[in-house]
Parts: C-alpha cells; structure tokens; sequence
C-alpha cells in the first residue's frame, strides 16, 4: 500500500521523502497515462508533485499551490478536501485550481487565455492525468506545485525538449533547439534559474509533507 506521486523529472521526484512509489513522466501527459494505466500493486492515493508555469501575474517564481480542482483534458476533478488543506496549512501554500495541459504553455498570451478559461493559478503537464487515474480508481489525490516561470515570463521552445523521456537532461536535444533559434540561450538561462529556485521551495517543503488520512 502507498501514495503514488507524479512528477516530470527525476529531479523532483529525488526530493519527495522515503515512502512515495514514483512515476517519472518526462514531461510527456500521453506517456504518464500509460505509465498509470500499467501501474500495478495497491495504490491508496495520488499525489502531483513538481514545478509549474504560473498562470496568476500575483505569483512569483518560488511560490507554491496547492489543488482545490484540476482542470484539463477530459474534465475536472476535485481535490481530496482535507488532504489539500493540510498541506497548504503545512507548506504555506495558495489553493486554488491547477490547470492541466497537453504541451508547454510557454507564452504569456497563452497563459493568460488559459487562465480566463480555467481560473488555474498554475499549469502544469501532470496533474491532469494523475487527478484522472485518481478518480478512476477513486482515490484521493492532491497537487504540490512550485512556480518556475511566472505569468509573464517566456518558456522558450527549447526548454520543451529539455528532458528524455525518463524525466532526465537532455542536453544534446536542446543544444540541437538553440542551433536553430539562438535566440532562446537567454530566456532558456532565466528557466533554469528559475527551475533552481522553484525546486528548492519544494525541497523546503517536502519533508513535512502530510499524507491522507
């Protein structure tokens, strides 16, 4: 029996504490859904648990969110009520809704569209499906989530093939996007700073995690 997380990158899955069965997706929603749909023993919750793009201009990079609902493809899910609100009581964190996406949501345009029609604080490229696994099963699930690129901020395209599969660097891939659009070395030096901290607002935040009850 144990609390299935989700997470892009293996980075952030290093951070959760001993106890968490972890399924690494890669940034890759498709292939997460797989990974779920395959996943095999008892699994008593879920939890999304990662970096985001921030979709409200009031948050910073750094700054954390908890799920009340995920909204994405194929629908919308509400969060386990108690289990969210013990951890944004224990982590400090905003509720409110997450947004799922299929792919990087890397303008500020987009994000603001994508936030008059969700209300999300936040997007993320995990949440949704895990909320989805989740209330098949009828499980509870719960969304953790740290601010890398805020509202305003440009995600260049380049980031987008940043990891293998497995939810590792892929930097051959990247260097490969910078040689056609140079232009993104310098907001893509911005993302990785701003990955840094928003991981390490997670890392704070982890070890005091509370589970379901």
């Amino acid at each position: 029996m144990a609390v299935l997380a989700v997470t892009g990158m293996r980075a952030e899955a290093a951070l959760l504490p001993p106890g968490f069965r972890v399924l690494v997706s890669g940034g890759d929603p498709a292939r997460l859904r797989a990974l779920l749909t395959a996943a095999e023993g008892d699994v008593t919750a879920v939890l999304s648990f990662g970096i985001a793009g921030g979709l409200d201009p009031e948050l910073g990079c750094g700054a954390l969110v908890v799920a009340t609902r995920v909204r994405g493809k194929g629908g919308a899910w509400a969060a386990d009520a108690v289990w969210a609100s013990a951890l944004a009581a224990a982590s400090g964190a905003r509720l409110g809704v997450v947004a799922g996406a299929e792919a990087v949501v890397g303008q500020p345009a987009a994000k603001r569209a994508l936030r008059l029609m969700t209300d999300g604080l936040v997007v993320d490229l995990e949440s949704a499906a895990a909320a989805g696994f989740a209330a098949s099963r009828g499980l509870p699930f719960a969304v953790l989530r740290a601010v890398a690129d805020t509202a305003a901020e440009v995600l260049p395209q380049a980031a987008a093939v940043g990891l293998t599969p497995q939810g590792r660097p892929a930097p051959g891939r990247v260097a490969l996007a910078l040689l056609r659009r140079p232009g993104e070395l310098r907001p893509l030096l911005q993302v990785a700073k701003r990955s840094r901290v928003a991981l390490a607002a997670l890392r704070q935040a982890a070890p005091g995690m509370p589970l379901p009850g």
